[in-house]
């Protein structure tokens, strides 16, 4: 029902094995195979931290694969970056675009670790026969020489929890918010995050309607909810913030148009437009964002979608405007940062 997906096979690169729709026209999306985490991680609300001592928190041990493009990499970066973990995990690029040979580095933005053309380099590393997806984002462990995860919600959990005591002291996953904080992540993900997924790769119409309806319900929906509150979750910015801003700053430049969720925009909702550039303003977020890398990787990878490859010149919107949110009940980034370093 859609076109054949790029992958491995018992190690082997291949280009015409797999298909994302089911028989209804519906995308569906592969579960990640590298699941590990990283000792004094804490996986869930009410879960003690793991313990794993294959993979202790240590400075300089680990290192992240992303594209700046990818909205499951970007949440790994701003993670990376909220928790002030920039010279404790390392952290590299792929090119933006992704043809047939799936994720690549460049002359400007090589592997630094083995010199690798192709990220598959780095998963056969990992498991010679490997057989899946080549994704990102990725955590590396250099000193194993081995994937520790890809899938980018546990490294999130796992970059905010296992590394307390060599970043700046801020917490996205507070325990006093941790049940609701997953429960709005496992909420955000199915409607929003790949809801414009399912809408972008519907291999029929009534899939296509299905995800449209689904997805500007779930818009709806968060934008009455963030009427009266700043954030999501509790008075703080956290990880449900970082989850669900990943797709809102992408939606207008790609969404809308190239995936077909043209419904409304996120400049068109009073709230979510506020919050959106609200996240973005927040210190470290903004170097995370790389809306050329975002636009090119969408409209250049997607050949089904874009045959001629065109990339579009807008929209002409401004994250870096005025939004207000500060008035809303909530503490600033800021101060959620003096309050760590008081602690």
């Amino acid at each position: 029902m859609s076109d054949a997906t790029n992958m491995l096979v018992d190690g082997e690169w291949r280009t015409d094995v797999r298909r994302d729709t089911g028989d209804g026209g519906e995308f569906e999306r592969d579960e990640t195979s590298f699941r590990n985490w990283i000792d004094g991680a804490v996986p869930e609300a009410g879960a003690e931290p793991v313990e794993n001592p294959e993979f202790p928190a240590e400075p300089g041990r680990y290192h992240v694969y992303i594209n700046r493009a990818c909205p499951w990499a970007h949440r790994v970066a701003m993670t990376r970056a909220l928790n002030g973990l920039e010279d404790v995990i390392s952290l590299s690029l792929s090119k933006p675009e992704r043809a047939d040979e799936g994720w690549e580095f460049s002359e400007e933005q090589p592997d630094p670790l083995y010199g690798s053309e192709y990220l598959r380099e780095i998963y056969t590393r990992a498991d010679d026969e490997y057989t899946g997806r080549v994704t990102v984002p990725v955590l590396w462990d250099k000193e194993r020489e081995t994937i520790v995860n890809n899938e980018s919600e546990e490294i999130m959990r796992t970059l905010d929890t296992a590394f307390d005591e060599f970043g700046n002291g801020v917490d996205l996953y507070p325990e006093a918010y941790r049940e609701e904080i997953d429960e709005r992540i496992a909420d955000v993900y199915p409607r929003i995050n790949n809801g414009v997924y399912r809408a972008g790769f519907a291999g029929t119409q009534a899939a296509y309607d299905d995800a449209v309806d689904d997805l500007f319900d779930a818009l709806d929906e968060y934008e009455r909810r963030l009427s009266d509150r700043r954030y999501l979750v509790g008075d703080r910015l956290t990880e449900a913030d970082v989850a669900t801003f990943a797709t809102l700053v992408r939606f207008d430049h790609v969404y809308h148009t190239h995936f077909r969720c043209n419904r409304r925009a996120i400049h068109e909702y009073p709230n979510l437009w506020g919050y959106t550039k609200d996240v973005f303003q927040t210190p470290g977020i903004e170097g995370t964002v790389n809306l050329d890398h975002i636009t090119r990787h969408y409209y250049k990878s997607h050949e089904s979608l874009n045959p001629k490859r065109i990339v579009p010149t807008g929209p002409d919107v401004d994250f870096s405007a005025p939004h207000a949110r500060d008035s809303k009940p909530g503490l600033s980034f800021e101060e959620l940062a003096e309050d760590a370093t008081a602690d």
